[in-house]
């Protein structure tokens, strides 16, 4: 074998392994259970982590129906600052693998897993992920949440390996 071959392949062992080790520092566990009935209706984005998406969105909120069919419409909303016009964007979402993880849709049938990492025992706020670290929302059912209940979230993600400091805090 030429050194040539080897030195790629060696590189690629070593970025598989280090990106598969990478994936291991977020704990992306969900909530053991969630009643759909009682997650369903508006939910305000407090902060995200930033994505080509929703950037440059403020006043994000999501609304969500549970269909007799189990299915789940998903209504996502917010003004973009930069044209300061409404942004709708409508998709879909079923149960997914495990308690706490839907998969969601906004085009054709490509699927993303939307994780409810934690949830407040009275659906006051959610904390929601993803397969990837690079999302990360903080929701509410109300426009604001106060300090204590945002450090406390907060440390929740923190503890799960996100790192916080990468937070968007959204204008309400």
């Amino acid at each position: 074998m030429n050194k040539g071959y080897i030195l790629v392949m060696t590189a690629m062992l070593f970025t598989a392994l280090s990106s598969s080790a990478k994936s291991f520092e977020i704990d992306r566990t969900t909530v053991r259970d969630v009643e759909l009935k009682r997650y369903m209706g508006r939910w305000y984005e407090i902060a995200r982590f930033d994505h080509s998406f929703e950037r440059n969105m403020e006043y994000c909120e999501a609304f969500y129906a549970l269909h007799d069919d189990g299915t789940i419409s998903v209504t996502n909303t917010g003004i973009n600052t930069k044209t300061e016009r409404r942004k709708t964007a409508y998709g879909k979402a079923k149960p997914g693998d495990q308690p706490g993880q839907l998969r969601v849709s906004f085009f054709w049938f490509f699927y993303s897993d939307y994780n409810i990492l934690a949830l407040d025992e009275e659906y006051e706020w959610a904390l929601v992920g993803s397969k990837s670290d690079k999302y990360l929302w903080i929701l509410a059912r109300t426009r604001h949440l106060d300090s204590k209940t945002k450090n406390n979230i907060i440390a929740i993600a923190s503890s799960r390996g996100y790192d916080t400091s990468k937070l968007i805090w959204v204008r309400q």
